[in-house]
């Protein structure tokens, strides 16, 4: 059985539930709220829409760790630096429920062994399919390929355009988050940290809606 530590723990034990009924009921009670007549031609399957859209947007709640791993884990003798750049996602801000959406850039350095390339934007979707808060997705992804790898280091960049900071409020529409988590050797040795950041910065364009 794959380990659940820290950050991730307990997320994974146990199903989570999408009462779709429920979302639609709710989602009618919303329309009438806001003035709305959820009877109308162009709202009349708004609540159903809604209730099969969030079933996929939290998706990551019900994502099995172990089958997405699938056993993709490959005994490689290698222990240089694997970088992932550039992988794009999309997530919901807890506290508003409005989208943020952006890149996340992965290294890690192996230890005997290697993951299937197209694990790694799976596992950032297995965390960003939630209702989140981007520090708090960084470190889990981190966390999740230190305990699954055991790796020598592990190092996790997110850059993030929250909607809700964009649509409301502040409304800065250029405004951009940037989160990192570190473990072994990207933390304790200035050197290979540099090494990463200098990878992820060389080329990359700006994150743009």
């Amino acid at each position: 059985m794959m380990q659940n530590t820290n950050s991730y723990n307990n997320l994974e034990e146990k199903e989570h539930f999408i009462d779709s009924k429920a979302i639609e009921e709710s989602s009618k009670k919303l329309l009438l709220a806001i003035g709305e007549d959820p009877e109308r031609e162009g709202l009349i399957k708004t609540p159903l829409r809604i209730a099969d859209m969030y079933k996929e947007l939290v998706s990551g709640y019900n994502t099995d760790p172990e089958k997405l791993i699938n056993g993709a884990l490959f005994n490689v003798e290698y222990d240089e630096m694997v970088l992932v750049r550039d992988i794009e996602f999309y997530s919901l801000c807890e506290h508003h429920m409005l989208p943020f959406i952006g890149r996340a850039h992965i290294a890690y350095i192996p230890n005997e062994k290697v993951i299937g390339l197209s694990k790694i934007p799976r596992i950032v979707d297995m965390f960003a399919r939630r209702l989140q808060v981007q520090e708090r997705m960084t470190r889990q992804i981190a966390d999740f390929i230190r305990d699954t790898l055991k790796p020598q280091g592990v190092a996790v960049v997110v850059e993030g355009l929250h909607f809700c900071m964009m649509m409301r409020g502040v409304k800065k529409q250029n405004a951009r988050m940037t989160t990192s988590a570190m473990h072994g050797a990207f933390r304790a040795n200035l050197a290979t940290r540099q090494e990463f950041l200098d990878n992820i910065s060389r080329g990359a364009s700006s994150l743009k809606i």
